[in-house]
């Protein structure tokens, strides 16, 4: 194992890129450089695991449970004062918020407007949400966000930035519930049409390919240029080992013009941080949109549950002038307080920053071999970069100086027109996704009792997660489509393991 501990004092660290003030880190020596260098190698042989690749979140590893909650286990390395924090931080995750006023005054202030009453409810036990499966499905962790574009708008002096506005009377997120009183801003409604792909030997897969609509808008039309994109919510796990990695070692595997001509074209969300007041490199949400864990959960409140922080200060969420009575609403709080205070908003980012990632199951198998090697031979690991060292971190000793593998550069991909939403964040085309991290993805289905892969929730396997893979990873995807059966199944078993 790595130590988890450097001798000598924490200095700052001047990076290349954005910075980040999010974290409190020392600078690695030449040896310590050279030492990861060597343990984040790509592997050559293929007949035995590569070591410490069991414990994919290095000395944080949980075990890996059985059951439903295989995702919801504090850091494997975290000690018992700091378990209290991340139990308190759980408390105010699953907890059902409610309207004010009321009697609960710690736990009022939802909505007027929202679409979940808590944290828990999108991201179903600390894993993946899913989609609507039919016309009478209701909408639980899944939501459609809505832009329109804005040539004009702010760019933050940010290279290469798309500026877009909230639609000007929904704004960026439709809220398709409401308290008694309020009207709901919309209710999806989604149609399937399914999609026969052959494969090698015979075999035929069937995907399907969604079509969101937003009915019965409470206030007449969108705007004619309105941009909409279906999210469900991604698993929690190892979050705040992403937030760790060196922006330095994210950027060296950006490659925007291809210039190793392997087709690949990672390149880096650059976002407004609201949290410090200065662009940051985006990691988190589907098109790497947020930089801080901190402001991603500030965001979710607002978003999602209509709640006020310091860093979203409405307490009638994201309502635009528009909505008059959502404005009118009560809201829980005193004037000039918000109603998830920071001791709350913070103790939310460290349950989010320190939930387990459970170890890998069956890293020595045979077949999970031989999955990995066609993994690396397709070139999977292009965007799926294995592994990375954490920095040394003063504060977060979870997270800090940690082997981790998660299996994602962080970076945006052109995946094509078939995952395309058309809408920009930051950076990010309507075409570009954040490669998503694999680790714990083989246990989606016993957490959530639900398959559900991509940025919508469409593909029920990840074979068919697979072969929604285009544009960059057109000719990977064909690979996958092109094994015999018996390797397609070894592959599978494969990620499955992670």
């Amino acid at each position: 194992m790595l130590p988890l501990v450097f001798a000598g004092a924490a200095a700052a660290l001047t990076m290349p890129g954005w910075g980040e003030p999010h974290l409190r880190v020392a600078p690695r020596t030449p040896e310590e450089t050279q030492r990861i260098a060597a343990a984040t190698a790509l592997p050559s042989d293929f007949t035995a695991p590569q070591r410490f690749e069991d414990m994919p979140a290095g000395a944080a590893t949980v075990r890996a449970r059985p059951g439903t909650d295989a995702f919801s286990q504090p850091s494997g390395n975290m000690d018992f004062e700091r378990e209290m924090d991340f139990k308190l931080g759980n408390a105010l995750f699953t907890r059902d918020w409610v309207s004010a006023p009321s009697s609960t005054t710690a736990a009022d202030g939802l909505g007027p407007l929202f679409n979940s009453r808590s944290c828990q409810a999108c991201h179903v036990r600390d894993g993946r949400g899913h989609t609507l499966q039919g016309p009478d499905d209701t909408a639980l962790s899944v939501f459609l966000r809505v832009s329109v574009p804005d040539p004009g708008g702010e760019t933050h002096g940010i290279a290469g930035f798309v500026p877009t506005a909230p639609d000007p009377v929904y704004g960026g997120q439709l809220q398709d519930k409401a308290l008694p009183g309020q009207r709901p801003e919309a209710r999806f409604h989604v149609t399937w049409e399914e999609v026969e792909v052959p494969l090698a030997g015979g075999e035929v897969a069937h995907l399907r390919r969604p079509t969101y609509e937003a009915a019965d808008l409470a206030h007449g039309p969108l705007a004619p240029e309105a941009m909409l994109s279906p999210r469900v919510a991604p698993q929690m796990i190892g979050l705040g080992l992403l937030e760790s990695v060196p922006e330095a070692d994210i950027l060296a595997h950006a490659d925007e013009d291809d210039a190793d001509g392997d087709g690949i074209s990672g390149r880096p969300n650059v976002v407004w941080s609201d949290e410090f007041g200065q662009p940051m490199l985006g990691r988190f949400g589907h098109k790497a949109g947020t930089a801080t864990i901190r402001e991603q959960s500030a965001a979710a409140f607002s978003g999602d549950m209509g709640l006020s922080t310091s860093l979203f200060p409405n307490g009638f969420g994201e309502c635009t002038a528009a909505e008059a009575d959502c404005r009118a609403a009560p809201v829980g709080a005193e004037p000039g307080s918000p109603e998830v205070d920071d001791a709350s908003l913070d103790l939310v980012a460290f349950y989010a920053r320190n939930l387990g990632v459970p170890g890998r199951r069956g890293a020595d198998d045979a077949e999970v071999l031989r999955g990995k090697r066609l993994f690396f031979d397709i070139g999977c690991q292009s965007c799926h970069r294995p592994s990375f060292v954490t920095h040394r971190l003063d504060g977060q000793p979870e997270q800090s100086f940690q082997l981790i593998w998660p299996y994602t550069d962080l970076l945006l991909h052109d995946m094509g027109e078939g995952l395309a939403d058309h809408r920009p964040e930051g950076r990010a085309t309507g075409t570009e996704w954040r490669t998503a991290p694999l680790w714990g993805i083989g246990l989606t289905e016993q957490v959530t009792g639900v398959g559900s892969y991509l940025h919508d929730g469409r593909a029920r396997t990840l074979l068919e997660a697979i072969l929604w893979h285009g544009g960059e990873a057109q000719s990977r995807r064909d690979a996958v489509a092109a094994l015999d059966p018996a390797d397609r199944a070894a592959l599978i078993r494969f990620l499955e393991s992670l």
